[in-house]
């Protein structure tokens, strides 16, 4: 398991990374300010259009070409 300073780190980075600097610091300045439940947002949103078992064959084919 990754300590915490060093999954905020790789946390930041991905977020700069595919975000740049200042819409990453957005990001992190809305889940801050707002009332946000993450759980709840990924029922709602997060893979609705997939069942168990293609979700299921995206990870597996997700950490096959991310080792």
């Amino acid at each position: 398991m990754t300590n915490s300073a060093v999954l905020l780190d790789k946390g930041m980075r991905c977020l700069s990374d595919k975000l740049g600097l200042v819409q990453a610091e957005q990001f992190v300045y809305l889940l801050l300010s707002e009332p946000f439940n993450y759980t709840e947002w990924c029922k709602d949103n997060l893979f609705t259009d997939m069942n168990v078992a293609e979700i299921s064959q995206a990870a597996d084919k997700y950490y096959k070409e991310n080792p």
